[in-house]
Parts: structure tokens; sequence; C-alpha cells
């Protein structure tokens, strides 16, 4: 059951406890929050829900790291984006929590605490473990219905993620289904050909992205760039420099090599490696050929030759995925081939971005209008693109068949 077909039906006049993704970049010295567009993308269901009264459940970090803080500035930003107020409620699931919730009225909109302060929040279990932990049955006595609109925490088993569906009638928000219908689009039913564009640092996942759209004849063409290509190109012998093969190392890959040479050996044919990379030298941007590139230079960015070669391949491709930079677009001399095949991809006729430093890109170009789809999950978009199973996703198939 969607939430249109739940508001008509009048089930959305009670305490709906409603999971969103805000985790966003802040400013550790002033707690600022930098960027909030996951608020403007959740805004939808929010005000999908404004009949009911919503209890809205978050997180921003995680234990350990800088920008592990409270709520409170996130319930401000939403207040102020949506044109209602957001009461923030310092508690989770404690009796200043309950007793928050059972005083709200009809539209009331509140916002509990940062969940990950629960300790249980950080654990990754199993539905039916999930559901019996304190954080979930205190959640659940609170709500009549829960909705998970948090795609970017989709892949992550956690107790508010795969445990409250199990115990409370459940369905996916606006955002979530926009996102799985957007990704499931490039499964069936997408223009082809379709091409797929991994770069980046996450090679682990990119080779699993490429191997199960390859093999499931998905994608009619792979193009691999940044780290992911150098990867590619040690696999297929060329020597890449010491620099780029430490990096490769520090950060854990060298034995994906292997797995990127036995996907060549088996789709060779379908997937485009770079002919030329983009090197420091002497504190600028120098050239090479793939296969003459100095032993103490370090890949930065793709050749112009590269960047011509796949802009042509994804401007003739009826759908570009995108997830990962081709290269430092961080730094201005070496970010071409990331701004080029983003520019080429922007021209499709379906184009999807798996967010992430993805995303970053696109708003530096002011192309955002011209994607069809950019995720807000960067690491939930391509876990699912290797086509494992989402948590999230199976613990609301759960529920519906719990609860009808």
């Amino acid at each position: 059951m969607e939430i249109g077909t739940l508001a008509a039906s009048g089930r959305l006049t009670g305490t709906v406890m409603l999971r969103v993704d805000l985790n966003s970049p802040i400013d550790p010295s002033s707690n600022q929050i930098l960027d909030d567009k996951r608020f403007r993308e959740h805004l939808p269901t929010v005000q999908a829900l404004e009949d009911s009264r919503l209890v809205i459940l978050a997180h921003q970090s995680r234990p350990g790291k800088k920008d592990y803080t409270t709520l409170e500035a996130h319930a401000e930003r939403l207040e102020r984006l949506l044109g209602r107020p957001v009461t923030y409620v310092d508690d989770i699931f404690g009796r200043c929590a309950r007793e928050a919730v059972r005083s709200a009225k009809r539209s009331d909109v509140l916002m509990l605490e940062n969940l990950r302060f629960a300790a249980e929040e950080n654990l990754t279990l199993k539905p039916e473990d999930a559901r019996k932990t304190i954080l979930v049955r205190r959640l659940a006595s609170m709500a009549d219905l829960y909705v998970n609109d948090a795609f970017g925490t989709a892949h992550r088993s956690q107790p508010s993620i795969v445990g409250l569906p199990l115990v409370l009638p459940s369905v996916a928000g606006l955002l979530m289904e926009k996102e799985v219908a957007n990704l499931s689009r490039v499964f069936s039913g997408a223009p082809r050909p379709v091409t797929f564009v991994l770069g980046g640092t996450k090679v682990d996942d990119s080779i699993a992205v490429a191997k199960n759209v390859l093999l499931r004849g998905t994608a009619d063409r792979v193009i691999v760039v940044g780290v992911v290509g150098n990867v590619f190109l040690l696999a297929a012998g060329h020597d890449i420099g010491r620099p780029s093969i430490r990096l490769i190392e520090h950060l854990g890959y060298l034995d994906e090599v292997g797995r990127a040479r036995d996907l060549l050996e088996t789709c060779r044919d379908r997937i485009s490696l770079p002919r030329s990379v983009a090197v420091r030298v002497d504190g600028g941007r120098a050239e090479y050929p793939a296969d003459a590139i100095p032993e103490e230079a370090q890949v930065l960015d793709l050749g112009i030759e590269s960047i011509r070669e796949f802009s042509r391949e994804i401007g003739e491709s009826g759908t570009v995925v995108v997830n990962g930079p081709a290269g430092l677009f961080e730094e201005e001399e070496f970010a071409t081939g990331t701004y080029d095949l983003l520019r080429a991809a922007s021209t499709v006729e379906f184009s999807v971005v798996g967010g992430g430093h993805t995303g970053v890109a696109i708003e530096q170009l002011g192309l955002e209008d011209r994607f069809s789809h950019i995720s807000t999950g960067g690491g939930a978009a391509i876990e699912f693109l290797t086509g494992k199973k989402m948590p999230a996703i199976e613990a609301l198939e759960i529920s519906r068949r719990i609860f009808g």
C-alpha cells in the first residue's frame, strides 16, 4: 500500500513514524549544516503526511566522528524548508520522547534525537533480532504506522531500518519509491544502448557492479575511470606508476586486480579502459599514453584522447549510469575528465547518477536538472546496482506480508 492510498483511506491521521536520512556535511566548529539537499529530497514525503502526528527518526554520522552530533540543527533546518514548526525532542525512546508524542496534535511534526545515540541502532542485525531490541519495541509503542523514506540507509540492516517494519504496518516513502523505480529501470526498460561509467575509489563495489551488469546483459558497455580505471589498467598489464600502485595498496584494493583481470578475460570487448591519462609533473598537468606512464608519476585524470573517446561512447548511449569521478576533480587542472564525461551524460535520454562525489561535481556544473535521476544514497545506490537484496526493501516486503 502506498502513502497516497493510505491518505485516502484515512489511515494517516494517527501517529506516523517516518525514517529519513538527513545525514549531512557539518562544520564541526559551528555545528552548521553545510548542505541540505537530503532535507529537500524528503520534503514531498513529509508534506504527504501532514494530516498525521508525524514523528521523524534520523541519524547524523556515527560514534567517534567529528560530525556526530545532536539533531537540533536538523530540526531547525527542516522547519525552515517545510514552512511549519518542527519540534526537536532531546530524547529517543525515554519518558520525554513518549510524553512529547502522546501530547502531539494532528499535523504536528516532531524530530527525535539522533538514533545512533542509542547503542542498539549501531548494530547490524537480522530483522527477527532487530524487532526484539529495546529501541524498536519502545519506538513501536509510540506509533500506528511506519514509513521508511531513507534510501541512503537502505543497505544497512540496523534496528530502525529492518526491525520496525516487523512490528508496525509499514510502507515506503515517496523518495524511497522514486529511488527504487529509477534504479530498477536501469535493469528493465531502459533505452539502449546502456553504458555504465564507474570511477572514484570504491574499487570492490565498482567491480561487483560491472560484473553484475555485464554478465546479466544489463550493460552494453562499461567505462572504467578514476582509481577503478587504474586497477583495470594494472590488470591489463599496464605499468601505472608507483604512486598509483601505492594508493591502490593503501586503499586495500590490490586483491581486486585479480577480479578485474578475470572480468577482462570474460568481457574485454565491452569494457573501455583509458588510453591516455593525466599526471602531475613539476606542479602542473602532463599527459601520457596509458602504456607510457612515468614510473614516479601518479595518475590523477583521464587524458584528452580518452575524454573524447569516452564522451563519444556516452553520447551514443540511450542510458548512462555514472558512479564516481574520473579523477581528482577537486583540483581544477584535473577536473576535465570528470566534468566532460558528466556533460556528455547529461545529454542522453535516461541518465542516472549514483550520488556521492559525482553528485557534488554535477552541482558544481549546475547540471542537476539535466539528469533523469541523482541518487541520494551513494553506498545504497551502488549496492542496489550490484544486484544485492536491500535489507530495507526486504523488511518492507515482510511487513506487507504480515500486516497486509
